[in-house]
């Protein structure tokens, strides 16, 4: 799936319902908070924290999964491509950090 397909596959879903899209705040505070759950479950499986005993077992894929379905509401409500903006990005790291590494032989 492209990122355009997944927009619009968020778009039609979203469009269901009377609400929409939540306010770009609103937003924001649900990505930082689907963060939050990444570095949790990042912390308890390489960092000290360990989890308690009775805590079931994260799931690292869905919680990136959570991130990228607050990303692709925040860009459709703003109208912005994810597909152009992230070509566009992978163009200036590309072009920027191309050579900052060794690369693989």
């Amino acid at each position: 799936m492209t990122l355009g397909e997944a927009q619009r596959r968020v778009d039609a879903w979203i469009g269901q319902f009377e609400e929409g899209y939540f306010h770009p705040l609103t937003n924001m505070a649900r990505l930082s908070e689907e963060v939050g759950e990444l570095a949790r479950e990042v912390n308890h499986r390489f960092g000290q924290k360990t989890k308690k005993k009775d805590e079931p077992e994260g799931d690292l894929a869905m919680e990136m999964a959570d991130i990228l379905f607050v990303v692709i509401c925040m860009a459709n409500r703003e109208g912005i491509d994810l597909q152009t903006a992230f070509d566009r990005m992978m163009e200036k790291v590309e072009g920027r950090d191309g050579g900052r590494w060794r690369r693989r032989k």
